[in-house]
């Protein structure tokens, strides 16, 4: 398995002329033509966008993972049903096997596939959302319609969609990571853009993940938001606390300073998880990363348990995300906690809430 985000972030690498490098910008460069083509096609309504029956949020970004699309779900599905609402989630699944064009991860009354079944992050989100429907499938319009038909949904959010413009939504949410918002700065496959930076003129906002008031935008994105009048939010993820569920045992964020941990993650962006666990002071003796949504196996674990025995670790760490993967290997996750964070959004003015409330009204 190619790890194409250590490959992406390997600046060194980046620097230095290889055959693959230049087979990979070639390939960029077809690649780019082609997202405008489609944009295109899109934006003078020669291909068609479906409307469904109720208002539909997409939340996606710019570039390939790791800005925290999943905190920002959760914390949307909250406050739609904190103001009466009726939400579902709808995902493409991916990481899961999908075996149907519709799978209903979870319904109003509970949870119904598992990991290998639905994929991380959709069961990640379900787990998150007590009575929210999470359902998965490749046609999202159909996953859509299903979602207002079985469940009689109001409103739905269309998780990792702002690329998929075949389904219409009314809102549409760009995620940014504020320390790197256009990763290495090159399309896919030499890079992390998805599109080129001018696909932000369709947002409705921008969530600049990872950041704080004073963190100043990007020359080239401040630009499209000064003509395009955009808005900006900003947010955090604020690690709320430490738990092993299959001990029942929750710990606080602030009984994690002075211990020393051995932590693993197969994320994205790992150094975000290692920030993480260092700015709530543990001492990190061992930090092991994997691939994106890597698909742990006996031996991966059998290899950690023997790697981490070495050290006199108070604690074995990882994400929640991760920990969707494991639930077959209970004797394994048994021994380790779980890191949760959530999303907060930081005080603005008009806030996200009320802009988000304000379109729904709107429609």
């Amino acid at each position: 398995m190619i790890d194409w985000q250590r490959m992406w972030n390997e600046d060194h690498a980046i620097r230095r002329f290889s055959p693959l490098r230049a087979i990979l910008y070639l390939l960029s460069m077809l690649y780019r033509l082609a997202i405008i083509l489609r944009n295109r096609l899109y934006d003078r309504q020669i291909l068609k966008s479906i409307k469904l029956g109720c208002p539909v949020i997409s939340i996606g970004n710019l570039t390939v993972g790791g800005t925290g699309k999943t905190p920002c779900v959760v914390t949307l599905a909250r406050i739609l049903q904190e103001h009466g609402y009726s939400p579902a989630v709808i995902s493409r699944g991916y990481g899961g096997r999908n075996p149907g064009p519709v799978n209903i991860v979870s319904s109003k009354t509970g949870i119904l596939l598992n990991a290998a079944v639905a994929g991380d992050e959709p069961l990640l989100i379900a787990r998150s959302l007590p009575g929210v429907p999470v359902l998965t499938g490749p046609k999202r319009t159909l996953t859509g319609q299903t979602a207002i038909d079985r469940f009689h949904c109001d409103v739905l959010i269309c998780d990792d969609a702002f690329q998929h413009r075949r389904i219409n939504r009314d809102v549409d949410i760009v995620l940014l990571d504020a320390a790197r918002p256009l990763g290495n700065g090159h399309l896919l496959p030499a890079g992390e853009l998805r599109e080129p930076l001018t696909g932000l003129r369709r947002a409705s906002c921008l969530m600049m993940t990872r950041a704080d008031e004073t963190a100043p935008l990007h020359p080239e994105i401040a630009q499209i938001i000064h003509k395009s009048g955009i808005p900006v939010f900003r947010s955090i993820h604020r690690f709320t606390e430490m738990a092993s569920p299959l001990q029942n045992i929750s710990l606080a964020a602030a009984d994690l300073r002075g211990k020393k941990v051995c932590a693993f993650c197969g994320i994205a962006k790992p150094e975000s998880f290692r920030k993480i666990l260092t700015d709530a002071g543990a001492k990190i003796l061992s930090f092991v990363d994997f691939p994106d949504h890597y698909d742990y196996n006996h031996h991966d674990l059998e290899a950690l348990e023997n790697h981490f025995r070495t050290f006199s670790a108070d604690h074995w760490v990882t994400t929640e995300k991760d920990a969707m993967r494991l639930t077959a290997w209970p004797d394994f996750l048994k021994t380790t906690f779980i890191i949760r964070v959530n999303m907060e959004v930081l005080p603005s003015d008009p806030t996200f809430e009320e802009f988000i409330l304000g379109r729904l009204i709107a429609e």
